[in-house]
């Protein structure tokens, strides 16, 4: 069993809560609430800022040319591609990008956002990639799963979003980060590897959480 291979087996208690959890179905089914999305994407948008920079912090510990540059054109695709297909996409939802832009990150989008952060400056390459890996490989899940149990044709700005994760680009980027994690990790020695681990389901564990975090519509307290 590869390393990539073990992580997911580990994490697998934590995927099937995702797919069952009622922010999943209801974007399969159609039935979710808008007000729910709405709050996710504009969360989503606020993590997609700090995940560009997890990425930056990945290129520059990069073990490989090939390796920095695959990541270089993920950044490059996420800041000048994804980020203006996600503006895009909220404008139909009647969400400008000033309104996206002036959203203040819910608990958990910090608390994941900082999670990822200070992994990226503090730990190695193998803890940087296992720690970006469980939102690529549970959007792709998601996307397939969805998209087997029937797109729901009468809401088509959620079929959108299954479309696009249940794509073949989308699905290749999250395959092609198996074997990055898998390489990173061969010269790791126990303890290397267990701090890349905790950095993989602690990250799938926010993954859960961002999905409960909209459907709470999730505020600050106090």
């Amino acid at each position: 069993m590869t390393f990539s291979e073990n992580l997911r087996r580990q994490a697998d208690p934590i995927y099937r809560r995702i797919f069952e959890h009622p922010m999943v179905t209801g974007i399969g089914d159609g039935t979710l609430p808008v007000d729910r999305f709405k709050f996710y994407v504009k969360q989503d948008y606020l993590y997609l800022v700090e995940y560009a920079k997890v990425t930056a912090l990945a290129v520059a510990k990069g073990r490989s040319l090939d390796t920095m540059g695959r990541l270089a054109l993920l950044l490059h695709e996420t800041l000048n591609t994804e980020m203006e297909l996600h503006r895009s996409y909220c404008r139909e939802f009647g969400i400008s990008r000033e309104e996206l832009e002036s959203t203040a990150p819910a608990p958990t989008t910090h608390a994941y956002t900082r999670h990822l952060l200070t992994v990226a400056y503090e730990e190695g390459f193998a803890s940087i990639a296992a720690s970006m890996a469980p939102c690529q490989w549970g959007y792709a899940e998601i996307g397939l799963r969805l998209a087997e149990r029937g797109r729901p044709v009468h809401q088509p700005l959620y079929c959108q979003w299954v479309d696009m994760y249940a794509s073949e680009e989308f699905q290749s980027l999250a395959a092609w980060l198996r074997p990055l994690v898998d390489e990173a990790a061969q010269e790791l020695g126990p303890a290397e590897l267990a701090r890349a681990e905790q950095a993989f389901l602690t990250s799938a564990r926010y993954e859960y959480l961002f999905w409960d975090m909209a459907w709470k519509l999730e505020e600050w307290p106090i």
